[in-house]
């Protein structure tokens, strides 16, 4: 008396969704939540590609950007204020980059504590906040 394999039966079936459902409980809570963090990683690396780009630009120019170029003074040559003398053909940046959730990185020169400040409002936008909304700064990217 031979069987012949037609399918599987429903014990067969109903083990493996058992075993799918155990891995997936201990593999998800351990994904859920990285997300946010790696923005704000994103974030902190993007800054440092800004950063690098500014000193170039002082190098070159012996200034950075003033606030009102903003981080735009490294992809196109500054149409006002101070005008870089030695301004590397092509720029310093191929695009004036946005952080992670889609808003502009603050540039302000001179900063509250140096020759520039450079930072990302978070997840919500807005200066302040904790945890996924906290601002993320250049000066902790360091």
């Amino acid at each position: 008396m031979r069987r012949k394999a037609q399918g599987f039966t429903l014990i067969e079936i109903m083990v493996v969704i058992l075993i799918l459902g155990l891995l997936a409980a201990v593999v998800v809570p351990k994904l859920v939540g990285r997300t946010e963090e790696a923005k704000r990683t994103q974030a902190r690396v993007q800054m440092k590609n800004v950063e690098q780009a500014l000193e170039l630009f002082k190098l070159d120019n012996g200034f950075y950007p003033d606030t009102e170029q903003g981080i735009a003074a490294l992809v196109t040559a500054p149409p006002s204020g101070r005008t870089p003398k030695n301004y590397r053909q092509g720029g310093y940046l191929d695009r004036v980059p946005q952080d992670p959730w889609g808003t502009p990185y603050v540039y302000v020169s001179p900063g509250s504590t140096g020759a520039y400040d450079l930072l990302s409002y978070g997840a919500d936008g807005a200066p302040g906040g904790e945890g996924e909304d906290g601002d993320i700064s250049s000066k902790d990217a360091r």
